[in-house]
């Protein structure tokens, strides 16, 4: 059996027993807040329970790191759509120690691009054309430092309204302890 028929299968079960009736919310947050986390499969059920968060309670949006890469990407769209639309007033950023993301080794990433059949012809067509994938594929220094940066561009961009309190976490992946590296309320 595939991973996708064998999630197919589930999904059936799932929803012949009616067990998506006790997941019924609506599409706005009870807390009203949204939080950007690292994807780590480590925070997958630890950082809700961590932080007692239920189904409905929050926006929450995933990505490697935790980390705003552009300020008009994607996850900063979700964020601007998550306050315009769903009445958010508060942004959690929740990074993790120990977090891949942080010293990556991009000589080695790019070498496991290659083993997985990208060639260098397109590396050096993508570096030719301006894009540094060292630099796109580094991640940070330290976890505090990109946590603060992070908040900073959340903070700063031009369509964020400035009554929004945006705060900065650091998540221990082993025990699911927070340590506030940015208090969005003493930041206003």
């Amino acid at each position: 059996m595939t991973k996708l028929e064998e999630i197919l299968r589930d999904n059936n079960e799932f929803v012949e027993n009616k067990e998506y009736e006790k997941f019924s919310t609506s599409k706005k947050p009870n807390k009203k807040i949204v939080i950007l986390s690292c994807m780590d499969t480590r925070l997958t059920s630890l950082l809700p329970s961590a932080m007692n968060i239920k189904n409905g309670d929050v926006k929450l949006i995933k990505n490697a790191g935790a980390v705003i890469t552009h300020p008009f990407g994607s996850t900063m769209r979700s964020i601007i759509v998550s306050i315009c639309e769903f009445d958010v007033d508060e942004v959690m950023v929740v990074g993790h120690y120990e977090c891949g993301m942080c010293n990556e080794n991009t000589d080695e990433m790019i070498e496991k691009i290659k083993e997985k059949g990208i060639s260098e012809e397109v590396i050096s067509t993508l570096e030719n054309a301006g894009i540094d994938l060292r630099t796109w594929l580094h991640g940070f220094d330290s976890v505090e430092q990109s946590i603060k940066d992070t908040v900073k561009t959340i903070k700063n961009h031009p369509l964020i309204p400035s009554d929004i309190a945006v705060h900065g976490l650091a998540m221990n992946p082993a025990t699911g302890k927070i340590d506030v590296i940015v208090n969005g309320y003493e930041d206003k």
